[in-house]
């Protein structure tokens, strides 16, 4: 039965019940037997087996569809399961490549994203729960007449959570042998989130019992492994060869640098449109373009596939909403956090500044990092953003130096979000400065408001992005206020307090009780300092803010308009 609804002109019409929408589908076989939406990306099979190799790393950022796309490969090759799943889809017209390689190989697949601990001991013992996890799966290999006694004496071996690092590191190549015995064809191995053990333990400070852990794994499987047919790695970092990739000459990395595979991790223009119209969206595009658009990954453009059905799951059921920002809870963002930190020198912070902006700029960029390499340096941290998607190319990359940009507003907001979080965390490091400002406001000495509060600008990350709505311009130099005014911790701060007729940007109560001062905050978009004071000086009156105050008994009030434009700043006396 067909459900009404309206459109924006009031019609009503029949629609059919609409696929569901896969917020955090990762399972391919799940994805398509239980009816979601599914933008096809089955394309890369077909391109990845007319030039694969033996052993290949995918790097995109988080939440760029890696682990579904791991699922769809798995699904593919896979001797087991349902091949009907791929009725339809792009891979289905290749018949030929179907023929030869669709359900054809027994595959081992393997997710380390569970490998997350704050000790090394921790770590093993969650990384044994993984292969024992993946032997259990195979558990029919005890029965099969290929195998010898010794080979199921070994297989016993791998579902005992008490198995020693050797044990450990031997793993995978013995399910794989034992695989290749029983079925009589090679074995396809995928590892999903391969770096995540490292980065749990270059943070937690076991980075190099894990770094030799998974070195002897990987070496022992992907090296001169009879048994391998091919293997594919995914990840969010091109981890260097000369960590857990020692010694492997046949290994193939496509990053988000490279032309290959490139429009198969995130949605595509097209898509994005054809996605929005499906669920009678189409009139939001362009906000959904402007906020989660912008990553260019090899030679293509694309939307982060995650914010893109977060953002519409909610515009599905209330069209008024506004984009927001989905991808800043999926992880730490500790990149970004560190960058700003480390960016102590002038330059740096400038170059913060033209980011926000929506300028673009041009650095050399190192891609094969190790952990412990990638905070040692600024040129390093510029590396990672641009690996992990805070960053994307613009244009050409000519050998390592490459144009850098944020790529949308919700990546802006995550950098202009930490800004303020740093300023907030180091704000008393100077405190005559802010001392000498907070006296200023409390004697009425105009001029020295306005020269320390310049002064304080001159030394902070600003905004001055024209892209960015005027009222988060000034929620940016409102935030940077209520932070200096902090350092009088007896004084009374209050923020967007109902007074009167309205709601006054900032109240402040020195300690002495008989005074109330009240600011009203501007951003002058057009430079015209003066323009924004009067404006603001205006709102104070109309809005009777001062009313409250006398009524509370306050004997004298003070009213400050603050008008800043990047860095500069006029302060006018009502």
């Amino acid at each position: 039965m067909g459900v009404k609804h309206g459109n924006a002109n009031g019609e009503t019409k029949m629609e059919k019940q609409k696929k569901k929408l896969p917020i955090g589908i990762e399972n391919f076989e799940e994805l398509r037997s239980e009816d979601f939406y599914y933008i096809d990306k089955t394309g890369l099979i077909r391109e990845f087996l007319r030039g694969w190799g033996k052993v290949t790393l995918f790097t995109r950022p988080r939440r760029f569809g890696k682990s579904l796309n791991m699922s769809m490969l798995e699904k593919f090759f896979s001797i087991d399961g349902d091949k009907s799943i791929f009725q339809g889809l792009d891979i289905s017209k290749e018949t030929a490549l179907c023929e030869t390689y669709m359900g054809k190989y027994p595959v081992v697949s393997v997710s380390m994203k569970g490998i997350d601990a704050l000790a090394y001991g921790t770590a093993f013992q969650m990384a044994v729960q993984m292969v024992n996890e993946v032997a259990a799966k195979l558990y029919y290999l005890l029965d099969s007449e290929k195998l010898n006694a010794h080979d199921k004496s070994e297989y016993q071996k791998l579902l005992d959570d008490h198995m020693t690092e050797a044990v450990f590191c031997s793993s995978l190549k013995k399910l794989l042998g034992m695989l290749e015995k029983h079925y009589g064809t090679k074995v396809v191995l995928l590892i999903d989130e391969c770096d995540v053990p490292l980065a749990k333990a270059s943070a937690n400070g076991y980075y190099r019992q894990m770094i030799a852990l998974l070195r002897n794994l990987l070496g022992q499987t992907l090296k001169t492994n009879d048994s391998l047919k091919f293997a594919i790695l995914a990840g969010c970092l091109r981890i260097s060869k000369e960590s857990i990739f020692t010694g492997l000459n046949n290994l193939r990395v496509l990053s988000v640098a490279d032309a290959e595979c490139d429009e198969y991790f995130g949605f595509t223009d097209t898509q994005v449109r054809e996605l929005l119209e499906y669920y009678g969206c189409s009139g939001h595009f362009d906000a959904v373009k402007e906020w989660y658009d912008g990553y260019q990954f090899g030679n293509t453009q694309v939307y982060c596939p995650w914010d893109v059905i977060c953002h519409l799951a909610k515009l599905h059921t209330d069209k008024t909403i506004q984009p927001q920002n989905y991808w800043i809870n999926t992880s730490n963002n500790d990149a970004v956090k560190r960058f700003i930190r480390d960016s102590a020198d002038v330059s740096a912070k400038r170059e913060i500044e033209r980011l926000v902006a929506g300028e673009v700029i041009t650095k050399k960029i190192c891609q094969e990092l190790t952990y412990p390499e990638m905070y040692q340096t600024i040129d390093h941290i510029w590396s990672l953003l641009f690996m992990t998607g805070y960053l994307t190319r613009r244009g050409k990359a000519e050998g390592r130096l490459m144009k850098l940009a944020i790529p949308n507003l919700e990546i802006r907001d995550i950098f202009v979000t930490q800004i303020m979080d740093y300023f907030q965390e180091h704000v008393r490091e100077d405190v005559p400065m802010l001392n000498s400002f907070c006296d200023a406001l409390q004697n009425k000495d105009v001029e020295n408001v306005e020269k320390v509060f310049t002064q304080y600008l001159k030394k902070t990350i600003s905004i001055h992005d024209t892209a960015v709505r005027k009222g988060m311009k000034e929620n940016f130099y409102h935030g940077v206020l209520l932070g200096v005014l902090g350092v009088k911790e007896r004084w009374g701060v209050s923020s967007n307090r109902e007074m009167g007729e309205g709601y006054a940007d900032i109240l402040v109560e020195p300690d002495t009780g008989d005074m109330g001062i009240i600011i009203e905050v501007k951003y002058a978009h057009d430079g015209n300092l003066k323009a924004a004071c009067q404006k603001a000086l205006q709102q104070i009156a109309s809005t009777k803010y001062e009313d409250e105050l006398a009524d509370d008994g306050v004997q004298e009030v003070v009213k400050y308009a603050i008008a800043c434009y990047k860095k500069q700043c006029k302060v006018m006396l009502g």
